[in-house]
């Protein structure tokens, strides 16, 4: 798994994180309760318990998500006892978006051609004189 120090390093060195963390991430990220787990641990640390209890599923299937979670570097266990507390760790998330914005000069140019495809479109429109009134040369009503 990478810490966020190799996150950070991979940033600045302008390199691809390793095949093998954006694979495990991209499959923990692909389970709709994996993500929805995700979005439950954002700014706080939850019991394995608290997690559960929002899905229709046992608690053993919940902690087998919450171990690939583990697996792709994501959450972060803490145990005490027989008590498990995960917290969500986001430097993985960071490496997969780095590694897609690499991508983002693709659906750039989309956005720029549709947005001059659209000043095009509205071009004939400003030029053209609304129906029932008459300009003159100057612009004032005759």
């Amino acid at each position: 798994m990478a810490s966020g120090s190799q996150i950070v390093a991979l940033f600045d060195q302008g390199a691809d994180p390793d095949e093998a963390v954006l694979d495990r991430v991209f499959f923990a990220l692909s389970d709709p309760v994996r993500r929805a787990i995700l979005e439950r641990l954002d700014g706080e640390a939850l019991l394995v318990s608290e997690l559960a209890a929002p899905f229709n599923i046992s608690l053993q299937a919940v902690s087998r998500h919450i171990q690939v979670l583990v697996r792709a570097g994501l959450v972060q266990q803490h145990r005490t006892g027989r008590i498990s507390r995960c917290s969500l760790l986001a430097g993985p998330i960071f490496a997969v978006a780095v590694w897609i914005n690499r991508y983002s000069k693709y659906w750039q140019e989309q956005f720029d051609l549709l947005a001059a495809m659209l000043e095009e479109v509205s071009e004939p429109r400003r030029r053209k004189p609304r129906a029932g009134s008459r300009r003159g040369k100057i612009g004032r009503k005759v």
